[in-house]
C-alpha cells in the first residue's frame, strides 16, 4: 500500500486561506487504511479550516468528500457535483490521486492535504515501514522475498558489504541488515546455492520517468471497435 502522512495544518492553511469555497476530497484506499487520508480524516480537516477561516472570513464554507480511490478516472467522476461548488480542493489522496484529480479538473486549484511518503506494509497497530522501492525490477525472487534495494542501506544486489556486525547494518546498531536476514531465510529454504551466481547491476533505463504500462489485451477486451 501506499503510505501518506497528513501536512501540517498551517500548511494546508495557508495555501487555501483565502478561497471562499474549499473542497477537501478524501480517498478510502490507501491513505484511508494509514489514516492519513479517508472519510474521517477528510471530515475532521473541513471542520479544522472552517474554524480556523472564518473569523478572518465569514463567508468561507469547506466541506468533506470521499471516493473510493482518486487514482481512477471513474470514481473522480463523482467529485464533478461537487467541484463545480468550489473554488479550491484539498486532496487527500496520494501523489498520484493528487495529479489525477487536478487532470481531471484543470480549472480548479488543487492542493496536496498530505505528503505521500512510500510504499509499504502495516507492521502493527499505527505503525507503517517501507518495503518496497517501485524499481521495475524485482528482485525477490532470489533474494528470499526480501528487498535489497529498500531494506539495505547501500541497496546492494550482491551482499553482505563488510560492515555488519551481529547482524546489524553499520549504518545504526538498530537497524538489521538486510543481506543477512537474506542470507538466513536462503538457507533455511535450502536455497542458498543462488547466491554464488552474480546479479547484474540494475538497468536504470527501465525505471524511466515518468513510468508508463498499456496492456494491449485489456484494451482490446474493453474498447472493441
Amino acid at each position: 500500500m501506499i503510505v501518506a502522512k497528513p501536512k501540517p495544518f498551517s500548511e494546508i492553511y495557508n495555501m487555501v486561506h483565502n478561497y471562499s469555497n474549499v473542497l477537501v476530497a478524501g480517498c478510502g484506499t490507501c491513505v484511508a487504511v494509514c489514516l492519513a487520508g479517508g472519510e474521517k480524516e477528510a471530515g475532521i480537516l473541513a471542520t479544522q479550516l472552517e474554524i480556523a477561516c472564518k473569523p478572518k472570513q465569514p463567508e468561507f464554507q469547506s466541506f468533506a468528500a470521499t471516493v473510493e480511490r482518486q487514482c481512477d478516472r471513474e470514481f473522480l467522476e463523482l467529485f464533478k457535483e461537487y467541484v463545480a461548488k468550489v473554488d479550491a480542493v484539498v486532496s487527500l489522496a496520494c501523489g498520484a490521486g493528487i495529479q489525477f484529480l487536478s487532470d481531471m479538473y484543470p480549472k480548479i486549484p488543487v492542493f496536496p492535504g498530505v505528503d505521500t511518503s512510500f510504499i509499504g506494509v502495516n507492521e502493527g497497530a499505527g505503525v507503517w515501514t517501507e518495503r518496497c522501492r517501485s524499481c521495475n525490477q524485482c528482485y525477490l525472487g532470489i533474494t528470499g522475498g526480501i528487498c535489497p534495494i529498500t531494506m539495505c542501506a547501500k541497496s546492494l544486489l550482491n551482499g553482505p558489504c563488510g560492515g555488519p556486525t551481529n547482524g546489524k547494518c553499520e549504518t545504526s546498531p538498530e537497524r538489521d541488515c538486510a543481506w543477512v536476514k537474506i542470507i538466513e531465510r536462503l538457507k533455511s529454504q535450502s536455497r542458498l546455492d543462488i547466491l554464488t551466481g552474480f546479479t547484474p547491476p540494475r538497468d536504470h533505463r527501465i525505471s524511466e520517468s515518468p513510468a508508463r504500462i498499456v496492456k494491449p489485451d485489456y484494451q482490446n477486451r474493453f474498447f472493441r471497435g
